[in-house]
C-alpha cells in the first residue's frame, strides 16, 4: 500500500511539473505528434523518426527547418517541444518578433543579461518564423544574444520560409553559431493548410 501511494505521489508530481513546464513554454497551439501525419510531410521518414528520439537535444545540437509556408515547419517544432516537455525538459517558444519585444523590455531596466540567462536555462529554445517579416537591428541583436548564449550549451530550433543560405541576410552575426552544430531540414510542396481549405477540411459543411 505504501509503495502504491508513493508511486502515485511521484506520478502526480511529475504530471504537475510537466504542466508547469508546458505553461512556462508558452507554446502557441498545443500541436503534438498525435496530430502529425508522417506520410503528409516532405521530410524523409527516417529523419522524422531520428528527430523524435530527441537525442540531438542531449548533444546540444540545433535544428533549422526551412521551406514554404504551410509545409509543417511550426507543427514539427511544436510537436518536438511537447515531446521534450513530456520527457522532463524545459522549453521556451518565441517568434523573432516576440523575442525582440521580450529583450526590448529587459533593455529598459538593464536586465537583458538576466533575461537571456533565463531563456538559456531551458533545454530547448524555439524561434519560429524567421524571415516572415522584415527584421531590423533590434531583432538581429536579440537573436544574436540568444544564439551566442546557447552556443554548444543548449539546443535551438529555428523555422523559416527562407533557405538557410539566406539566413545571413537577416542575422549575419549569429548564423555561424546557429548552423555549426545544426541539422538542416528542408520542407517542400504546397501548403497543407491551403489543401485542407480547398477540400473543405476543418469546417462544418454549410447547409443548402
Amino acid at each position: 500500500m505504501v509503495r502504491i501511494l508513493l508511486e502515485e505521489e511521484i506520478k502526480g508530481r511529475d504530471e504537475a511539473t510537466r504542466r508547469n513546464h508546458r505553461r512556462q513554454a508558452q507554446l502557441p497551439s498545443g500541436k503534438t505528434f498525435g496530430s502529425w501525419r508522417e506520410a503528409d510531410s516532405s521530410i524523409p521518414a527516417p529523419t522524422q523518426q531520428a528527430l523524435m528520439t530527441l537525442e540531438w537535444i542531449g548533444r546540444a545540437e540545433n535544428l533549422a527547418v526551412a521551406g514554404p509556408s504551410g509545409t509543417g515547419k511550426s507543427h514539427l517544432a511544436e510537436a518536438l517541444a511537447n515531446k521534450a516537455i513530456d520527457e522532463g525538459m524545459k522549453v521556451s517558444w518565441f517568434t523573432l518578433e516576440s523575442l525582440t519585444a521580450h529583450l526590448g523590455r529587459a533593455t529598459v531596466d538593464n536586465t537583458v543579461s538576466k533575461a537571456v540567462a533565463k531563456i538559456t536555462r531551458c533545454d530547448l529554445i524555439i524561434i519560429d518564423d524567421i524571415g516572415m517579416l522584415p527584421s531590423g537591428q533590434a531583432a538581429a541583436e536579440a537573436f544574436y544574444r540568444v544564439i551566442d548564449a546557447a552556443y554548444e550549451r543548449r539546443s535551438v530550433i529555428v523555422t523559416s520560409n527562407l533557405h538557410p543560405s539566406g539566413f545571413d541576410s537577416i542575422m549575419p552575426a549569429a548564423v555561424d553559431r546557429l548552423l555549426h552544430h545544426a541539422h538542416i531540414v528542408l520542407t517542400e510542396g504546397s501548403s497543407l493548410r491551403l489543401t485542407q481549405a480547398t477540400t473543405g477540411q476543418g469546417v462544418i459543411p454549410l447547409s443548402a
